[in-house]
């Protein structure tokens, strides 16, 4: 693995990519002139960009080409030609955030205008090219830093980008990094317009018009819904609550600096753990047989392992409080609820807290039916009351070292088709991240390539918490060693 420590990215070129606009497709631009951000998309202005990415390998060049190089050029030039045919579906990931201000009283709010088509819109690509294989970056025992070098940098890699930036840089970043024997399309998306669900919409969609070679690139499958915060409830009798959900949403603040912090990921160690199937089966299967039910999903059940596992990792006392935050989508516990087509960030946060003594001297099945019943209590009331709330006092999340305590945070999720993005030259071989929302304590959910109920963990520790997780038994039991591509 020497040349990981010593290869150096090499950015190739960079250029802006606008939507292909058509007699077709140009109304849809002259109907979505703006959008305004949501209370899910404004609590994250402060927090980071969702950089999430997929490797594959490198197809071979057709007898009729025969050249690699001439291979790699078409192969860029195709992603740059479909993403901008994709664009024309996603117009607000072309815009740029616009705010109206005013000191008295204070108010701040934030919108995406995308309705000038001159050199500031678009999406940023950047061609670049690493002196690394795919195998270098599957075999290695924790993520290669390299990997962070596979997205765009704002900031002279300082790492301290956030969404609020959005006012200066691409909503949606693109950077294709050509390898030894593969490709990486890294993307860096604003998680104050998209959530994991939009952003995979979007990436499924880019895939799709990818295979096609411009055929038929103004229908797609799924075409997302761009339009209001949500449905508002259906009236009941006596029911007073008029409040508009899709107004305005004005944060009580003059100056950005009221807000927004920013926090470079310290030195962390970062892993891949794959479950198989069967493995997430048995956690399930204890799980509930401890709690007497079977309402606690396999999920439920390795995050429940998960956090249990940290505690003793991080050898915490049996008195502190411990928690586990879990990322949740608000579109399906609406009633009437939203479809996953719905296009923008409506992901949220549920914090289930214990004491160590507890989490610990109960058993896998009580913490996960505690995850479990979080989340099933998380309705339709629960988020408009949410809602409502927040539009009276807003709750900015800064993130900071308060992450790196007794802290667990589940964000992704299995459900997410990552390998289904097929852009014509086969499966992905692997899914990974980049350095945005990395402290210790964070762990992405990915499903596993090999399907079949299997998931993959990305878990940022410190290093000497890493070591002592590699060392837990129950943890360590759960885990399937994968064999190699």
């Amino acid at each position: 693995m020497k040349n990981l420590r010593t290869a150096v990215v090499r950015c190739l070129s960079r250029s802006i990519i606008k939507p292909h606009l058509t007699k077709q497709t140009r109304p849809h631009r002259e109907q979505q002139q703006t959008c305004h951000l949501t209370p899910w998309g404004l609590s994250l202005i402060s927090a980071h960009y969702i950089q999430m990415g997929l490797l594959f390998a490198k197809p071979q060049p057709l007898p009729s080409v025969g050249n690699t190089k001439v291979v790699s050029r078409t192969i860029v030039d195709q992603l740059k030609l479909s993403l901008s045919q994709t664009l024309t579906h996603f117009l607000p990931l072309t815009g740029r955030f616009v705010t109206n201000r005013c000191d008295d009283p204070p108010s701040y709010s934030i919108s995406i205008d995308y309705t000038n088509n001159d050199s500031s819109e678009g999406v940023e690509f950047i061609h670049a090219a690493a002196p690394v294989t795919l195998d270098e970056i599957l075999s290695s025992v924790y993520v290669p830093p390299i990997v962070r070098s596979f997205f765009a940098s704002y900031d002279n890699e300082e790492m301290a980008t956030i969404n609020h930036d959005g006012h200066t840089i691409s909503l949606l970043s693109v950077q294709v990094t050509e390898l030894l024997d593969g490709y990486f399309i890294g993307c860096s998306v604003n998680h104050a317009v998209v959530d994991g669900n939009s952003f995979y919409h979007f990436l499924s969609m880019w895939a799709e018009i990818c295979r096609r070679k411009g055929n038929d690139i103004e229908l797609i499958s799924r075409p997302p819904i761009i339009k209001g915060t949500f449905h508002k409830k259906k009236k009941k009798k006596n029911n007073n609550n008029n409040n508009n959900n899709n107004a305005i949403v004005n944060l009580p603040f003059c100056h950005p600096n009221e807000f927004i912090g920013r926090y470079p990921p310290p030195p962390l160690a970062e892993k891949i753990f794959h479950f198989s199937g069967q493995s997430m089966s048995k956690l399930k299967t204890q799980a509930n047989n401890e709690c007497r039910t079977n309402k606690i999903s396999a999920f439920q059940s390795l995050s429940a392992l998960v956090w249990r596992s940290l505690a003793r990792a991080r050898c915490l006392l049996e008195d502190e409080e411990t928690s586990c935050t879990i990322c949740i989508d608000d579109r399906w516990r609406l009633d009437p609820s939203m479809s996953r087509d719905n296009f923008g960030c409506y992901m949220n946060t549920l914090v289930v807290k214990t004491k160590v003594r507890e989490l610990l001297h109960n058993n896998l099945g009580a913490s996960a039916l505690a995850l479990h019943d979080a989340v099933a209590g998380h309705t339709d009331e629960s988020i408009r009351r949410w809602f409502n709330d927040w539009k009276k006092t807003p709750k900015i999340s800064l993130l900071g070292p308060q992450y790196d305590q007794c802290t667990m945070l589940v964000g992704g999720s299995p459900r997410f088709d990552a390998y289904g993005c097929d852009f014509g030259w086969g499966k992905p071989m692997a899914v990974r991240s980049g350095w945005t929302f990395k402290f210790s304590g964070n762990v992405w959910a990915y499903p596993g390539r090999d399907s079949n109920g299997s998931v993959d963990l990305e878990i940022c520790l410190s290093p000497t918490t890493m070591s002592a997780l590699e060392c837990d038994e129950e943890f360590m039991n759960a885990v399937t060693i994968k064999d190699a591509f």
